[in-house]
């Protein structure tokens, strides 16, 4: 049975954010409110919450996972970025953004794409996410909280925490999220929008 947690959205409490910190750092899934969607996420040393995760989505292993990160200032430990990708990723981050990038020898090979050895960095806007990963001293592993079959990520933290009781150890309701997932920009070679989302792209074109 999954611990159901309500938090802040814009002053999480400290007391909850430890508890939930405590879950992730015994090896548990949680579900966790971002910029754009409900998210399932774990930490980067967890194998085996990265196979839940697979297995409450039902993604193949070509999915791309995402590393929510509290800022850019550790990108260069986990991704190859150049000077001008950077000063896009400063300009658009805090943000609904996914960004693809060649990993570096850093990320466990479990969370790469398996053919393009790449990895999608997230550093969201969001006053719950960023305090998660700012206590865990690292990113945390993430994908959206799309159920197979369905068409938009699930929204409601109560009816999340009904489905997914038995899945996860922890859902956090911090308010309702929306519908839209993140816009999805691959920087491996020439910029390209791989998926036009809630964060605005028309200057990218």
């Amino acid at each position: 049975m999954s611990q159901y947690f309500e938090i802040h959205p814009e002053t999480p409490q400290v007391r909850l954010i430890n508890q939930a910190l405590e879950i992730l750092r015994e090896g548990g899934v949680i579900v966790y409110p971002t910029d754009s969607c409900y998210a399932l996420g774990c930490t980067l040393d967890n194998k085996r919450g990265l196979e839940r995760i697979y297995r409450i989505r039902r993604l193949d292993k070509g999915h791309h996972m995402s590393l929510i990160c509290q800022d850019l200032s550790s990108i260069s430990t986990y991704a190859k970025v150049d000077n001008h990708n950077y000063r896009l990723l400063k300009s658009l981050t805090p943000g609904p953004y996914t960004f693809i990038l060649k990993a570096t020898n850093e990320i466990p090979r479990r969370l790469l794409h398996p053919k393009r050895k790449s990895i999608g960095i997230r550093v969201p806007d969001n006053a719950i996410a960023q305090a998660l990963v700012a206590g865990l001293g690292e990113p945390m592993m993430s994908t959206t909280l799309l159920m197979p079959g369905d068409d938009y990520p699930l929204s409601d933290p109560y009816d999340i925490s009904q489905l997914l009781k038995s899945d996860v150890d922890a859902v956090i309701d911090g308010g309702a999220c929306g519908l839209e997932e993140t816009s999805v920009i691959s920087m491996e070679g020439e910029l390209e929008v791989i998926r036009e989302g809630k964060g605005d792209v028309a200057k990218l074109r």
